[in-house]
């Protein structure tokens, strides 16, 4: 392709808005252009690139024996009134009505529609296990776009369904994906992790998110250091096996504490440390009030509380609402003399508190010397907080390290949470009627195509590896108005892709440094530059992922290439 008749305009300039680098090198390097906030147009260099990333995941899909299907964008309501989301999914979800008043959602994801597919289809065992996947542009109305393509309204995405007729055939098919996207993104060469999760919206359970490590990441990731160990810091469970002080119980007292509401404030205020205080925090558990108490140096995890209460909406309590139950403000509260229709539970580590801290439910007031079990109350102990650096690793091998991270895919088991709602059903080997057991998968391509570039770039610009590198080499002509140049320029475009290269030819008439700076942007892995030893049918190549270079006889320009694209990851 000839760069004087490509579009791919470069900008000299970052963007105002683009925060995130992979925001910035996009827009600058000419891959895509912003049309309205999280809404993208992908350019000729970004449609390449998406191809290639598009090309490996199919060829994964296909390699686990998947089939590739196309459904519309456009849904009707009923079928996720069917399976109960169209209430719960929330603001996110697109909705429209046509001409007619008959009411649509712009696809966010697929589970409703390929399940009205199969179950009309698919009637016995004998068309089981079977696995559909797509490709397309999925939509949803985030309230705050960002980040570029990491973050937007409108992207590419492959998801995938899995059907199958017992728990066992549901394992085989998560553990072939779960594989399958791991080469997916090694291929990408992308450095990632794959994670513990929370479903979320989707519903069911058993689910990993695949992180793409990244200080742009929006997601904190607690890993191991000594081993494979990684989850959603939401999601990773904490064990520890506390021990309780062996100090007399004191009397317990009330004290008083004005205007001291903070964990930080009570410590410094009663000279006690984080570890002695219990945390009492108000939620509401679909409409039901809870009161959990964690230690005062730990922070209560919503998700592990939302899913040890089995719940579907979990809050934390309104001011009001903590004033209307409990009587205070918040601040001021604790697990003692509390209404009998208030529910409590409590982390792990406040079993072992002797002579703690707690609010006394009454505004400036505390309990010092408070016992569990003598003074007050709990429902179960369970864990449900967060998990911190340093904790041991739940597997027991080394301690918790975080970083942050960029879910570039997800895959869950979702059972028959929605074959049972929308009556997808199979007769079994015994001729018994069995709800169809599936499960989820997907992978952001666009984010894919965002994620490579936050891990692979340099001042100068973005570093593509050789599996995603929009054109295989990057031809440099200096100066196309000496004829030497231009002459060697046009005889080695037609031998580079004679030779099956694929070749981006900057023929353009501009100035060397402009041709460098866009070239170095752009970041194919191979530049062959034309310059003054073009008469003696000399060229330099450079590796822009090392940046090293060499000048090369052309005689010997097949030979080194193939040597270089060996070394290019």
């Amino acid at each position: 392709m000839r760069q004087s008749h490509f579009y791919s305009p470069t900008l000299r300039e970052v963007p105002a808005d683009a925060d995130a680098k992979s925001h910035q090198l996009l827009l600058r390097a000419g891959f895509i252009r912003q049309n309205v906030s999280g809404i993208y147009s992908f350019l000729p260099l970004g449609k390449r690139v998406l191809r290639k990333i598009e090309t490996i995941v199919r060829e994964e899909m296909d390699g686990i024996g998947s089939q590739e299907v196309l459904m519309p964008a456009l849904q009707p309501s009923e079928l996720w009134e069917e399976s109960g989301r169209w209430h719960t999914y929330g603001p996110e979800l697109m909705r429209m009505n046509d001409r007619h008043d008959r009411t649509f959602a712009l696809g966010a994801t697929h589970e409703e529609l390929i399940t009205s597919l199969v179950r009309d289809e698919v009637k016995s065992y004998k068309k089981l296990p079977m696995v559909l996947y797509q490709i397309q542009t999925k939509y949803r109305d985030e309230k705050r776009p960002r980040f570029g393509l990491l973050r937007g309204r409108e992207f590419i995405m492959k998801d995938a369904y899995s059907f199958d007729a017992d728990q066992e055939g549901l394992d085989n098919s998560y553990n072939n994906m779960f594989n399958a996207y791991k080469n997916v993104f090694s291929r990408c060469g992308l450095n990632f992790r794959a994670v513990l999760a929370d479903s979320g919206a989707m519903g069911g359970k058993d689910t990993h998110e695949f992180m793409v490590l990244a200080d742009i990441g929006e997601d904190t990731i607690a890993y191991s250091s000594g081993s494979e160990f990684a989850a959603n810091v939401e999601m990773a469970p904490v064990k520890i096996n506390y021990s309780k002080m062996d100090t007399a119980l004191q009397n317990k007292e009330i004290v008083q504490t004005e205007n001291i509401k903070s964990i930080n404030e009570v410590t410094e205020y009663l000279d006690v440390s984080a570890s002695e205080c219990i945390k009492s925090l108000l939620w509401i558990a679909d409409d039901q009030p809870v009161l959990v108490l964690v230690r005062g140096d730990h922070e209560i995890n919503d998700i592990k509380v939302k899913n040890v209460l089995s719940s579907q909406v979990i809050e934390l309590a309104t001011e009001e609402q903590t004033r209307e139950i409990l009587g205070c403000e918040v601040g001021f509260i604790g697990p003692i003399m509390i209404p009998d229709q208030v529910r409590v539970i409590a982390d792990n580590a406040v079993q072992f508190i002797v002579n703690g801290v707690c609010g006394a439910n009454e505004r400036d007031k505390h309990f010092i010397n408070v016992n569990p079990e003598r003074d007050f109350q709990v429902e179960f102990y369970e864990d449900l907080r967060f998990i911190t650096e340093g904790d041991p690793s739940p597997d027991g091998k080394g301690n918790i390290v975080f970083a942050k991270g960029i879910e570039v895919g997800h895959v869950f088991k979702l059972g028959t949470r929605y074959s049972e709602s929308m009556n997808a059903q199979f007769l079994d080997k015994n001729g018994k009627s069995s709800s169809i057991i599936m499960g989820s998968y997907g992978i952001g391509v666009s984010r894919t195509l965002a994620a490579v570039v936050e891990q692979m770039h340099d001042e100068n610009g973005i570093l593509w590896p050789s599996t995603l590198t929009p054109f295989d080499l990057h031809l440099i002509c200096v100066n196309p108005k000496k004829d030497d140049q231009s002459a060697l320029g046009e005889r080695l475009y037609d031998q580079l892709k004679t030779d099956r290269w694929d070749v981006l030819y900057d023929d353009r008439k501009e100035r060397a440094g402009v041709k460098f700076t866009d070239a170095d942007l752009i970041g194919i892995p191979i530049q062959i530059i034309i310059g003054k030893r073009a008469d003696e049918e000399i060229v330099e190549v450079k590796n822009r992922q090392t940046g090293n270079k060499a000048e090369v006889s052309v005689s010997d320009l097949k030979q080194f290439l193939s040597n270089l694209q060996t070394e290019i990851r």
